[in-house]
């Protein structure tokens, strides 16, 4: 049983920091060499690089609350909340492998942007998709994390109720 465990925690741990890593890796090689503002098409007008710095939260929201707020809203809720995530996937996410893999991306997400917001009072954002009547934001691979999870927990949410679950 004891091994069991292990292995679950180890797991966990290797999805959380392969986002991370993905998405500091990503962030790194877009600071050093990519121009803010600069536009490289890797699709033709479909995917574009650009890095942007986001002092706020998604789609720049919250740029403009003063320091305080902002150090509240966007550091200390969210490490909270990615406290108490793992602190779920630990003790109650045993039902489903899905809701486990689920919860790890949006924590590995989110300690991605809470590193970059910690550490350089900004997030890198640097990816942007153009579908021709709809664009996305810029966005970086932390949010790309962020959104599969969010996906997969909702996919969970709305099956498990039909489906049994396997138990890791």
């Amino acid at each position: 049983m004891h091994k069991v465990k292990l292995i679950r925690s180890a797991i966990i741990a290797a999805i959380i920091f392969i986002n991370i890593g993905c998405d500091q890796v990503s962030k790194n090689v877009v600071r050093h060499n990519v121009q803010y503002n600069e536009q490289i098409s890797l699709i033709d007008g479909f995917f574009t690089l650009t890095k942007v710095e986001n002092t706020g939260a998604f789609l720049s929201l919250g740029n403009e609350l003063p320091h305080i707020a902002k150090m509240i809203l966007l550091n200390i809720f969210p490490l909270l909340t990615m406290l108490a995530a793992i602190v779920f996937v630990i003790k109650y996410a045993k039902k489903s492998k899905l809701l486990l893999v689920g919860v790890c991306f949006i924590v590995g997400g989110g300690i991605g942007n809470l590193y970059d917001r910690v550490l350089h009072g900004s997030v890198t954002d640097f990816m942007h998709m153009n579908f021709g009547i709809f664009q996305t934001g810029v966005f970086n691979m932390a949010d790309v994390s962020i959104m599969i999870g969010a996906f997969v927990c909702a996919y969970y949410s709305y099956f498990s109720r039909s489906f049994p679950q396997p138990t890791l």
